[in-house]
């Protein structure tokens, strides 16, 4: 399941020279990235529910995810120094790529009424971020496994410092855009 990989080294590469007009080839946009992340919410407190949603992200990321903790105490939120705040895991490498296709090819087209991911998630820096409600779009999510349905933020970081060129390269990966245009 590594094609968008090979596709990238292949087609892709030579695509985006002349479409952006890049004479340099080093410094074609690249995927560097990709991060997964779960806020807890009121499910901090709980052990067991943190503990699944970690499982949950990692067979999804086919990496271990890492519970993040909150670093200071912030009292109107109710959180104390050391509590769980979160899931989170970053993939590189093959990782990345097989998560990348998976999520285009299987997970996307399963979430009911899809008309594309919005094109307002680039930061201005060249990084993309979107939300998935739910964790069951992912085939390897057994419904009976989990405790809590939760969604999760996806981010895309790229080599590129510019939004369209960022668009131009995820676009070229495949991903399904909302009809629209680019901010940036």
């Amino acid at each position: 399941m590594y094609q968008l990989k090979a596709a990238y080294k292949n087609e892709i590469k030579k695509k985006l020279l002349e479409e952006l007009n890049i004479k340099n080839p080093m410094l074609l946009p690249k995927l560097e990235k990709i991060v997964i992340s779960v806020g807890a919410g009121e499910y901090a407190k709980d052990t067991k529910v943190m503990q699944n949603i970690a499982d949950t992200i990692s067979l999804i990321a086919g990496q271990k995810a890492v519970i993040t903790i909150a670093k200071k105490s912030v009292a109107g939120f109710k959180i104390r120094e050391g509590m769980p705040m979160g899931v989170k895991v970053t993939l590189r490498g093959k990782q990345m790529y097989n998560f990348l296709e998976k999520l285009i090819v299987i997970a996307l087209p399963r979430v009911k009424d899809f008309r594309g991911i919005s094109r307002n998630g680039f930061d201005g820096r060249g990084n993309y971020n979107f939300g998935v409600n739910e964790q069951l779009i992912f085939p390897e999510v057994v419904y009976d496994d989990i405790m809590v349905s939760h969604g999760m933020n996806i981010t895309f970081v790229t080599s590129t410092t510019n939004d369209k060129e960022a668009f131009k390269l995820l676009e070229s990966f495949g991903l399904p855009f909302a009809k629209g245009r680019v901010n940036g």
